[in-house]
């Protein structure tokens, strides 16, 4: 079999189903996600060993092959007829070769397009400082996050520069220079990208996803210092993300961390794809934006009322996820019982429909 005309073929299936993901696994049909569901291609064979390490293989270059026999595993981006890219993570998993493949448009989506509050205009307006966008994998943040620095490009004439492990989607420069840098191509290292990065005269920096404290370090720096900078972290919410980054330093640094923290914070959006009643999927957020309130709150390290300000802040433009969750059931655009499924407090939402 050439499995290189093979994968195209599944690649054009993913594709052509509107599908997020595609999964190869050995003693599987190759499986997409679709709406958040996993759908098995009923029409495929069931992949042997030898199907699966020929459909990985044919993914990688020579280089990443020895990457992948040393490491065991391997990240990369996948280009896709100039229509998509993938971006891939090759794996075993029982000795066998796996593929985890995330479906990335050509272009990226408006702020409009993904049906995101229009709060989220102003955060492409900003100059200093630092915006998050957490949640759970595979809830749309590089999506979002993809919206947000492309609507800088078509609207600032600023220098982008992005770390990213790997490059998922690709911008066209517009007004803006848009410089995106590839673990492992155009750079060593996460680390090695970010210690270079404010030598390359950025105005905004995106940082793929804060993985250890170093990056985090780089990236308060970064906002410190007159930059406006982009990350996202795998949190479920606001309150939690401000605890992780101050907990991910030793305890003698946190509290100069408390501080840095407090004074360059702008906003902590907390994001889930929850699938519509009629098809596809909407974003749900959490939205705080960091006021004097909320600053005075991480300063104190009184993270546990951060809830709270949002709760009490809705004409500033903060949003909790249930109050989103909320609205979204009554529009009748989610069902009540996925609302439920994808909030932190499922009670607190019944009451919150219950009063409205």
């Amino acid at each position: 079999m050439d499995y290189k005309v093979k994968l195209n073929e599944l690649l054009l299936t993913c594709a052509r189903q509107g599908a997020s993901d595609l999964h190869i696994a050995v003693g599987r049909k190759p499986i997409l996600r679709v709406d958040g569901f996993l759908l098995p291609l009923e029409k495929e064979e069931v992949l042997t060993p030898e199907a699966a390490e020929g459909l990985v293989l044919a993914m990688l270059s020579e280089k990443q092959k020895e990457i992948f026999s040393k490491d065991r595993q391997v990240d990369l981006s996948l280009p896709f007829e100039d229509k998509a890219r993938f971006r891939v993570n090759v794996y075993f998993q029982r000795g066998y070769m796996s593929a985890a493949l995330r479906l990335i448009p050509a272009q990226a989506k408006t702020i409009e397009d993904l049906g995101l509050p229009s709060i989220f205009h102003d955060f492409a307006k900003a100059r200093q400082g630092f915006i998050l966008v957490v949640g759970p994998a595979g809830q749309g943040k590089s999506t979002t996050l993809a919206a947000l620095l492309d609507e800088i490009n078509h609207t600032r004439t600023e220098h982008i520069v992005s770390v990213e492990d790997p490059v998922e989607y690709l911008f066209v420069q517009d007004k803006s220079i848009v410089s995106q840098r590839e673990i492992g191509t155009d750079t060593p290292s996460f680390h090695d990208g970010l210690r270079s990065v404010l030598r390359q005269d950025p105005d905004v920096i995106m940082i793929g996803e804060m993985r250890d404290r170093e990056s985090i370090g780089m990236a308060m720096t970064a906002a410190e210092t007159g930059h406006l900078v982009f990350s996202t972290l795998h949190t479920n919410s606001a309150s939690q993300t401000v605890d992780r980054i101050i907990d991910s330093f030793p305890a003698d640094q946190q509290s100069q961390v408390t501080s840095q923290l407090a004074s360059t914070l702008l906003a902590i959006v907390s994001q889930r794809l929850v699938p519509r009643v009629d098809g596809g999927r909407v974003p749900a957020t959490e939205i705080m934006i960091v006021n004097p309130a909320i600053r005075n709150l991480i300063r104190e390290k009184k993270i546990f009322q951060i809830d709270l300000v949002i709760e009490t802040s809705v004409q500033e433009g903060m949003m909790t996820l249930n109050r989103a969750l909320a609205g979204l059931v009554m529009k009748k655009e989610i069902s009540l019982e996925n609302a439920e499924a994808h909030s932190l407090n499922p009670s607190e939402l019944r009451i919150l429909l219950e009063r409205t």
